[in-house]
């Protein structure tokens, strides 16, 4: 059983969610996690001005996704950063040339979950994965968020992202705030629950 973990990241802190999440999926007895990321779409002008060459040398060895591989998939969990409310444009372009695919119906009854960060604690992630979700219903996809059932969303002890819609981080304002160790453990759970149900679908 494949599970696509298909991200975008500027800065790494999506890369480092995803890896989470990857490590998740890893805990279920036969599941597969293939790591991904979406092509970029600035210039390199553009990203060295952003102060993003470095960042992405990290992991410039994740191999860069086609669409086709959405459709290879057993589930599919989408991390994006949080552009304004909404996903980011490179992931928009990405989606805009699965067409074909929904013509085809290839991903109908496939799992599709969605993690996030943004700049700050009430950047638009909850929308961000909302926005998503819509997508993910026009293909037909069974959407799956972040239960209770992982208790570390209900915490008030630290700020922490986190929602029933999916596992998201706070990036700060600079970029300068890594994944805690529990909205790492979110995308973890995440990621297991994710397998753990197109497990049983393929049951």
């Amino acid at each position: 059983m494949k599970v696509l973990v298909l991200f975008y990241s500027m800065y790494g802190h999506i890369y480092r969610m995803a890896e989470a999440a990857a490590e998740g999926v890893r805990e279920v007895p036969g599941a597969e996690a293939l790591l991904h990321r979406v092509p970029e779409t600035l210039p390199s002008d553009v990203l060295e001005k952003m102060g993003a060459i470095e960042p992405q040398k990290a992991f410039a060895h994740i191999p860069v996704a086609t669409v086709d591989e959405l459709a290879a998939a057993d589930a599919v969990i989408f991390g994006t950063p949080t552009r304004f409310g909404n996903m980011c444009g490179q992931m928009r372009q990405f989606l805009d040339a699965t067409g074909g695919l929904w013509m085809k119906g290839s991903l109908v009854g496939k799992v599709g979950s969605v993690f996030t960060s943004s700049a700050t604690q009430h950047g638009g992630q909850e929308s961000t994965i909302l926005t998503f979700h819509t997508f993910l219903l026009h293909q037909g996809m069974v959407v799956v968020g972040l239960p209770y059932a992982f208790a570390g969303q209900m915490r008030n002890d630290e700020i922490t992202g986190g929602s029933p819609y999916g596992a998201s981080t706070i990036a700060g304002t600079r970029g300068e705030r890594l994944p805690t160790e529990n909205e790492l453990a979110a995308a973890r759970f995440q990621g297991k629950h994710v397998a753990e149900i197109a497990a049983k679908l393929r049951g």
